[in-house]
């Protein structure tokens, strides 16, 4: 079975050769930027499946835009920053954390593309197609074809197994994080109302709160420990942060509704 014109055990192979390189390059990037080692990549193993995807991009749609420096530029630009874009956004949007941030970079779009890194893109996929695939395809016909189906049939298994257990993980992080969120709006509107002399209704309520939340912040602590040792930027998606402003309005209502259902009591006897 081939895929414009490449075996799909090739592809395969070629995606996690350059899943590989994706991980030792951001892996001793950051670990030279934050002076310790960070092995990147949300995987257990030590691939970066973003930069494997991205390859097979670069390989099915950009080779035929050689002749065409310019263009083969253009588009390799738009079409790995979009990529970039679309994993972010699957990302946040499964797990509500956001794993990098360019927001602090001048003409990025939410944080999840900037400019900078969107021409770096352009520059890594003509290095890519021109210089660094080449030879690796060339050493790829030489393996027999036997030894790769073997071999891509091994990688494929772990491959599976590792995602598996990694969603399984990805999951349980965005379980808690909701957890903690919704805790969180209700311990500090729990506080709230006791700041406004109606503590005496919400003393255990808000004790019980205060249990559940620790529990819930311990618990996310352990399970987010791996994550947050390889992207130091990581952070909660705006979605799931409690605004100042949020919780005294919601406390107002609450406190409104006490006090009117108590004149209701008041005006019953």
């Amino acid at each position: 079975m081939t895929i414009l014109g490449y075996a799909v055990t090739d592809l395969f192979l070629y995606f996690i050769f350059y899943s590989f390189l994706g991980w030792v390059m951001e892996t001793c990037y950051c670990s030279i930027c934050e002076r310790r080692l960070v092995p990147r990549g949300f995987l257990y193993g030590p691939i970066c499946p973003i930069y494997g995807a991205g390859v097979l991009l670069m390989i099915l749609f950009f080779t035929p835009l050689k002749q065409n420096l310019l263009l083969f530029y253009v588009v390799a630009v738009v079409v790995m920053s979009s990529w970039e874009y679309f994993v972010a956004w699957l990302l946040e949007t499964t797990t509500h954390v956001k794993y990098w941030d360019y927001s602090h970079f001048r003409f990025n779009l939410k944080g999840r593309i900037c400019l900078w890194v969107a021409l770096v893109w352009g520059v890594l996929s003509y290095l890519v197609i021109f210089y660094i695939h080449p030879p690796v395809e060339e050493l790829f016909t030489r393996i027999p074809p036997v030894l790769k189906y073997a071999l891509g049939s091994s990688l494929l298994v772990v491959l599976i197994v590792d995602a598996v257990l990694t969603i399984r993980h990805l999951a349980l992080v965005s379980r808690l994080v909701v957890g903690v969120t919704t805790l969180g709006k209700e311990l500090q509107v729990q506080l709230s109302l006791g700041k406004a002399e109606l503590s005496d209704m919400l003393e255990d309520k808000s004790a019980a709160l205060r249990q559940r939340y620790s529990a819930e912040i311990a618990q996310l602590e352990r399970y987010s420990r791996r994550f947050r040792s390889r992207y130091s930027k990581l952070s909660v998606n705006r979605r799931y942060t409690v605004r100042h402003e949020d919780i005294l309005a919601a406390a107002q209502l609450a406190r409104e509704e006490l006090l009117r259902k108590k004149a209701q009591r008041k005006a019953s006897r």
